[in-house]
């Protein structure tokens, strides 16, 4: 099934062609008619956000342009900060905060017309690849209802999927936007760290996290991305942020990629393995340079990128303590660390308590050389590696995830299964380079993404890629949206 995507909606509202109100009429109806099965939404604004389309219609009455977003409905992931929403990062200790100001992505969003039609559902504290962990229940994949829609941006990316929203923001900390893109069948792109703000972003590890982008066209998706990207200059309420200007490859003729060896074979669903050769075999039709290409010290990705981010968590969590906001607590507590462990102990879930306790380990004395410093190594190693593999390769190619959407409660009696599902994604955040995951196949009536990853800052060069691949029709799932039964 296709539905309207976002350049058209915006391109018919500016053009006076359609109302702002009849796009979000429609999109609250879509949202009524899925929501009780889907579960992508923590919360929906919607007297805000028929509040904002009749202030985008009265702009365009009166000749006034709102934007290349105009009247476009968008999600927002639930641990982004949106001003007189909830914010509870899918988590108990945060039930009734509500977000005192606008995320810099946000506030563009605005600045660009579209409308901010509500936050969705995550695993907690976005610690999760499938959207099982969050205290308001999980989200299902809209292509089949039994399966898991990925994480930890499982709601942004089912709302899209579904066709609630056309566009949606998640976060990415080890491929929690690209991991939900390849099992629900959209585009997902997770920036270069800094280009992108991350004000606003409740993140969990500071170093890795980055906002990124959900959508179901490659056209909607650059639309999106030029417009929460940092276009001019770094963003001056995120120190970690950067500026880069757009490079247009033109196209891909001579392009070099480079197929990951390491993330096929054991272990790999064997069509997602015959779909990842597909496209590299576009990749040959349409004038690139294609070639297995091996990186050894691919082993290391998983194990550092765990080690680094239950630290952060562990040090970034302690900040909830009942006091200044979220769960009170107890006014018959003895003293502060009865207080302090109550609360943690009924807010915090499991998935969140596992690893602040990891990270409080490897950061205890006598723990923290033999595991922080060695993981830090690691993904110094890493990064070098990377940034010498695209000395000679324009792009890495490999699957998204290792297999298809699993059942909902297959990953969750075992945690080191549900992080096997980050195997392929998590290099890219520690080297901090872009990456995207392709709605390019379906395989047993399920969506198979593929992750084409760049160098530093050449975010662009990925969103080329993806729209000459999809102008030749070779995107299975560009556009396309799930009936959900």
């Amino acid at each position: 099934m296709k539905r309207r995507g976002a350049f058209e909606v915006a391109e018919m509202v500016r053009e006076g062609k359609w109302s702002a109100r009849s796009v979000v009429m429609e999109a609250l109806s879509r949202i009524d008619a899925v929501e009780g099965s889907v579960h992508a939404f923590l919360h929906v604004d919607r007297e805000g956000a028929l509040r904002r389309a009749e202030e985008i219609d009265r702009a365009v009455a009166e000749g006034r342009d709102p934007g290349p977003l105009a009247g476009v409905p968008v999600a927002v992931k639930d641990n982004i900060s949106v001003e007189g929403m909830p914010l509870t990062c899918g988590s108990r200790i945060l039930e009734g905060y509500v977000a005192p100001y606008d995320a810099t992505v946000v506030r563009r969003l605005r600045e660009a017309g579209a409308i901010i039609i509500g936050k969705t559902n995550l695993d907690e504290f976005a610690m999760g690849s499938s959207t099982e962990y969050s205290a308001y229940g999980p989200t299902r994949n809209p292509w089949d209802l039994s399966r898991i829609p990925g994480g930890s941006s499982g709601g942004s990316g089912a709302a899209v999927a579904s066709g609630e929203v056309p566009l949606a923001l998640g976060s990415d900390t080890g491929g929690s936007v690209r991991c939900p893109a390849s099992f629900t069948g959209v585009y997902g792109l997770k920036p270069s760290y800094g280009l992108v703000s991350r004000y606003g972003l409740v993140e969990f590890s500071n170093s890795i996290e980055v906002v990124g982008a959900l959508a179901s066209t490659s056209r909607d998706l650059s639309l999106l991305f030029s417009v929460i990207r940092n276009s001019s200059s770094p963003d001056p309420l995120d120190q970690t942020s950067v500026f880069a200007p757009l490079q247009d490859i033109g196209g891909i003729e001579g392009m070099e990629f480079g197929l990951l060896i390491q993330t096929l074979g054991k272990g790999v669903d064997p069509e997602v393995e015959s779909a990842t050769y597909r496209f590299a075999d576009e990749m040959k039709d349409m004038g690139g340079k294609v070639e297995e290409v091996s990186l050894p010290e691919m082993g290391l990705a998983l194990p550092a990128y765990y080690l680094l981010v239950c630290a952060e968590a562990s040090s970034n969590l302690a900040r909830y303590d009942g006091i200044r906001y979220g769960m009170p607590a107890p006014l018959d507590a003895r003293n502060w660390n009865e207080a302090f462990s109550t609360v943690r102990g009924k807010g915090f879930g499991p998935e969140v308590k596992r690893r602040v306790m990891m990270g409080s380990f490897e950061l205890s004395s006598g723990y923290y050389d033999a595991y922080y410093l060695r993981a830090v190594a690691a993904r110094k190693l890493l990064r070098e590696k990377m940034l010498s593999l695209f000395r000679k390769y324009q792009f890495l190619i490999s699957p998204t995830n290792p297999v298809l959407a699993p059942a909902l409660g297959e990953k969750l009696s075992d945690p080191l299964s549900m992080y096997l599902l980050d195997l392929d994604t998590v290099l890219a955040n520690l080297s901090g380079i872009p990456a995207l995951s392709i709605p390019f196949a379906r395989a047993r009536g399920l969506p198979v993404g593929i992750q084409l990853m760049a160098p530093p800052l050449r975010d662009d060069w990925l969103t080329s890629v993806a729209s000459l691949l999809e102008l030749r029709g070779k995107v299975e799932l560009a556009g396309e949206v799930a009936e959900v039964a």
